[in-house]
């Protein structure tokens, strides 16, 4: 099975860029502009590397690390502007596996991203399972990608599975649209937003008891969706 790899940079070119070399690579690539999408991609698709900026919009890529190692074990690459020794240092005692400055040669760096997976003690170590979510009375199980809604099995498709997952593992907090198709569909969707508000439909014709006036996937006027846990 191809390794999963996490670029994450604000730069559109460079994300786009260095996702189609790894795609050609041999690797299975999830791009993400910004620390905050990406650590909700890793929770639903564990990655096996991090490629990830230093110098990003908001959370930047040091507390993004930090996060990540508390989350899960995964080996993270620095890709950065940022040559100041320092940030070097601070990075790799904090944890980074590696440290790679823009601009680079792309072989480099796939020289870099395969000696640290070879590196990696977790190449060796099974996949821990991933969590299973209980929502009220919904039971969510992403290894099996099984839904269950009071026992009772829904069956779902690979994307509406992804948008509900995706909203459960905010516990109960609001999605606007743009953070869906960034979460769901990839940085690099550039389809119509049309396309969430479809499968949301679609989602709670399978979920809700009364499609017409959902309970479970609300909508926030103005703001995106939240998952609302329902009892037993």
């Amino acid at each position: 099975m191809a390794k999963h790899i996490l670029v994450v940079d604000d730069d559109t070119l460079l994300r786009r860029s260095l996702s189609l070399q790894l795609e050609q690579a041999g690797y299975r690539v999830s791009p993400a502009e910004k620390a905050e999408d990406a650590l909700a991609i890793a929770q639903r698709d564990r990655p096996d590397l991090i490629l990830l900026d230093i110098g990003l919009p908001g959370m930047d890529g040091l507390e993004a690390m930090q996060r990540f190692q508390k989350d899960m074990d995964v080996p993270i690459i620095f890709v950065t502007a940022r040559r100041r020794e320092l940030d070097t240092i601070l990075g790799l005692e904090l944890g980074a596996d590696d440290y790679i400055t823009k601009p680079f040669n792309p072989d480099v760096l796939l020289a870099h991203i395969k000696a640290v997976l070879r590196r990696s003690a977790r190449q060796d170590d099974p996949i821990p399972e991933v969590e299973t979510l209980v929502f009220g009375d919904m039971v969510i199980e992403p290894a099996a990608h099984n839904v269950t809604i009071g026992g009772k099995p829904v069956e779902l498709t690979a994307r509406e599975f992804d948008i509900l997952h995706t909203l459960a593992l905010e516990d109960g907090r609001i999605l606007s649209i743009d953070d869906l198709i960034r979460r769901v569909w990839g940085a690099e969707y550039i389809g119509e937003q049309q396309a969430v508000y479809v499968h949301i439909r679609w989602l709670r014709e399978k979920i809700e008891s009364d499609p017409q006036k959902p309970e479970r996937i609300v909508n926030v006027r103005g703001v995106g969706y939240k998952l609302v846990a329902q009892p037993g």
